[in-house]
């Protein structure tokens, strides 16, 4: 349990936080109103003006009101998206159904493919408020290593229950490409590094692409994916850090589970990791109790019932991805696309990442 004075902070700590208004990134308010109109839904900027949420790298949130009712505006962000990201779509179309079976998921309530109205494709969905643990222990949570213990944990089993669902029981089991889709991730993300670097991939990354060409596994029984599942994305009660939301499913799917599995872990830093890791600063683990990668591992597999004998693949692939996110960061900044002075370092930190993902495909790091 929480103090009176740390479930206050914590309170206080689940409330939304937004961008200055000469910080947001305007929307055609006007435009939306109409198209939201003649689809059905009540919404007035002028009476409840928009305000964009803080916080993220990729797509653009809005608090708006729709029918009386507090929603969340998805869209991609500015600029031109690399092929496959920010697919709104996609996400209508998990969120549209997934609540059914999986309560931790919001609902969307509609999706508009017309980019005329707001440049690009958008999505409102269910507004659900939490707290959110991003890459620094909260003080008020300062000395509490049993709620990192019980936090990973959370995330571990939480995984495992996601994928137990079968696609047909949400109305997807048409849903994705399972066949060949680990094969397939390992050529897109050597596709997309290339894209974001301008056809001069670092020497390190070409590597680590090899490596995973040389050492393809076959794909596990396929179940639905999350693909970005991490703490941050997870909202918490700050009563009592259970969770009641898991966000962001743009980029969902139908795969090998064990890759969602790595994902979470190509964000959960150990205190040995090299300093690129700790830079990412996406999830306190190294220390607040938090359990080892390892210690993760072997929680899901007996939570899942799941052969796990292959996970060094799905660990470098994870990691070699998100040293190719990063990269179509950096590439937003480096090309004008995005002024957001955030991304300026990620030039240094994309390199420090493959040079993870290489040791750790040579078995010279967990």
């Amino acid at each position: 349990m929480l103090s009176e004075e740390a479930a206050a902070a914590a309170q206080h700590a689940a409330e939304p936080k937004f961008l200055e208004p000469e910080a947001e990134t305007v929307q055609n308010w006007t435009a939306l109103a109409a198209h939201l109109a003649k689809n059905g839904f009540r919404f007035d900027p002028d009476e409840d003006r928009p305000r964009q949420f803080a916080g993220g790298f990729g797509n653009l949130n809005y608090l708006i009101r729709v029918d009386d009712k507090p929603m969340v505006l998805r869209r991609p962000p500015m600029g031109d998206i690399p092929p496959g990201a920010n697919d709104m779509k996609r996400e209508h179309r998990i969120l549209s159904r997934l609540w059914r079976a999986f309560p931790l998921a919001p609902m969307s309530v509609h999706y508009s493919p017309d980019k005329e109205i707001l440049g690009n494709h958008f999505l409102v969905m269910e507004y659900r408020v939490g707290l959110s643990i991003g890459g620094t222990w909260p003080d008020f949570l300062s000395g509490r290593d049993d709620f990192g213990a019980a936090l990973g944990a959370m995330l571990a089993d939480t995984l495992a229950d996601f994928h137990k669902i079968t696609p047909a029981e949400v109305d997807l089991a048409e849903f994705g490409r399972p066949d060949g889709f680990l094969e397939r991730a390992v050529v897109g993300w050597r596709k997309r590094m290339v894209l974001s670097c301008d056809d001069a991939p670092p020497k390190i990354g070409v590597e680590v692409a090899d490596w995973l060409e040389t050492n393809k596994v076959p794909d596990g029984l396929p179940t639905l994916l999350h693909n970005d599942f991490k703490l941050d994305n997870v909202l918490l009660d700050p009563k009592n850090l259970d969770p009641v939301a898991v966000l962001d499913w743009d980029q969902g799917t139908c795969g090998d589970p064990l890759f969602d599995l790595a994902t979470l872990l190509s964000y959960w830093v150990e205190p040995d990791d090299p300093q690129a890791m700790h830079d990412l600063e996406q999830m306190p683990s190294a220390g607040n109790g938090f359990p080892t990668r390892s210690e993760i591992v072997t929680r899901y597999a007996a939570r899942s019932g799941r052969d796990v004998s292959n996970f060094l693949f799905h660990r470098v692939l994870a990691m070699f991805k998100l040293g190719v996110i990063f990269m179509q960061i950096y590439a937003q900044y480096r090309r004008g696309t995005s002024q957001d002075e955030r991304f300026k370092r990620f030039g240094e930190l994309v390199d420090g990442l493959m040079e993870f993902a290489h040791e750790v495909s040579r078995g010279r790091a967990g």
